[in-house]
């Protein structure tokens, strides 16, 4: 290495980014696409619970990290990972207690480091850093648990706080009383030429297999839907459940095969295969009511008809991907979105109107903006705040 370049690395700032488990889902994805988006400038250092596979994330989310990009810092030896996992996995107490044993490590380091960031929402760092909000009250800090990592509230309201959508943002402030700037989540997905008329007859449901996130409910929608003489097929892809969601797997893994001549489930598929899937889908389905919902917004890319589950008193996060002008696509329950599902499928004239009004809404989410809207972030951070003079 030349003398110019050790001088160059030398005068990169450190991060250390907080994220203490990586079990699919969009908060994963934003975390990797926060470190894609500052591996170029920053020194970065990810503190997390367990060893990390880039070369699996990398294929599920299209990020280019390793370990020579990202160092890792564990709490935990590498040798007794597979028993934890496991103990985590299924102890949702446990878990909250070794994320605050992480942030304690974290916080007896935060001076070694220039900027501390969390994509794991709210924390407290011990002095001044960045959090990224997917939604409130994630880390519960009551109790022993507070006790472990010194956990202060009022030390969250201090950072600087982006959040990922206005629902977000609107729920943060009501409980902060602290405004922060939205970042809308990494939208991969780019436009597939594939035509309408090209397209499969097909719903696409995407997300961890848990009953959270209800993809059985897709089934049982869309059974009705084709007993109503509509001949359509459903993709459901995702997986992530861990050990936690084994008995959600079994059941859903239980009622596809049920239905196996029109339920097709694809599980822990590499991106490419994902948005292969995700291309050739006319409609896509969705039954959690999201603080945002990136598989909705990666739908509406692909050039699908995303019809997904909302309230009409404080719609979240999906009425705000998809326009809230656009309420053909939106059900409180079964029933209505059996209702909302024919009157789309029947109609021609109501494809594309929805088709033409979602064409609009493409270019508001992109990685490309999401990255942008980090490095402003932290850029801002560095002019407003002297890292050595941050307690």
């Amino acid at each position: 290495m030349s003398i110019d370049s050790l001088e160059k690395v030398s005068t990169k700032k450190s991060v250390a980014v907080f994220y203490p488990l990586f079990s699919g889902g969009g908060a994963e994805s934003v975390c990797l696409w926060i470190l894609e988006a500052l591996k170029e400038t920053y020194d970065l250092t990810l503190f997390t619970l367990f060893d990390v596979d880039f070369d699996k994330l990398n294929s599920m989310y299209g990020t280019q990290l390793s370990q020579e990009i990202v160092k890792v810092k564990l709490i935990f030896p590498t040798v007794t990972q597979g028993s934890l996992k496991f103990l985590f996995a299924n102890n949702r107490k446990l878990t909250i207690l070794a994320m605050h044993l992480l942030l304690r490590y974290l916080k007896a380091h935060n001076q070694e480091y220039d900027l501390l960031l969390s994509g794991y929402n709210a924390v407290d760092f011990g002095r001044v850093g960045i959090q990224y909000v997917h939604w409130v009250n994630v880390i519960p800090c009551d109790g022993l648990y507070g006790k472990i990592s010194n956990f202060s509230l009022e030390n969250i309201k201090l950072n600087i706080s982006i959040t990922n959508s206005f629902v977000v943002s609107k729920y943060f402030k009501d409980k902060y009383a602290v405004d922060s700037k939205v970042v809308y989540p990494p939208v991969l997905v780019d436009p597939q030429n594939i035509s309408w008329e090209q397209k499969e007859n097909a719903f696409i449901c995407s997300g961890r297999w848990t009953a959270a996130k209800a993809p059985h409910k897709a089934i049982q929608i869309l059974k009705k839907v084709r007993q109503k003489g509509f001949d359509v097929k459903l993709y459901i892809t995702g997986g992530g459940g861990g050990i936690y969601g084994w008995k959600y797997k079994r059941t859903l893994t239980k009622m596809a095969k049920e239905n196996s001549e029109w339920v097709e489930l694809c599980e822990n598929l590499p991106y490419k295969d994902y948005v292969n899937i995700l291309s050739k889908c006319r409609y896509g389905i969705h039954c959690k009511l999201e603080p945002f919902g990136i598989s909705i917004a990666e739908m509406m890319k692909a050039g699908a008809i995303p019809v997904v589950k909302s309230k009409r008193e404080n719609p979240p996060g999906q009425v705000e991907i998809l326009g809230e002008e656009n309420q053909e696509l939106f059900f409180e329950n079964k029933d209505e979105a059996v209702e909302k599902i024919t009157n789309i499928l029947q109609d021609s004239g109501i494809q594309q109107k929805l088709q033409a009004s979602l064409l609009k809404r493409k270019d508001i989410f992109s990685t490309d903006k999401f990255m942008t809207g980090i490095r402003q972030v932290v850029k801002n951070y560095f002019e407003q705040y002297d890292a050595s003079h941050i307690n």
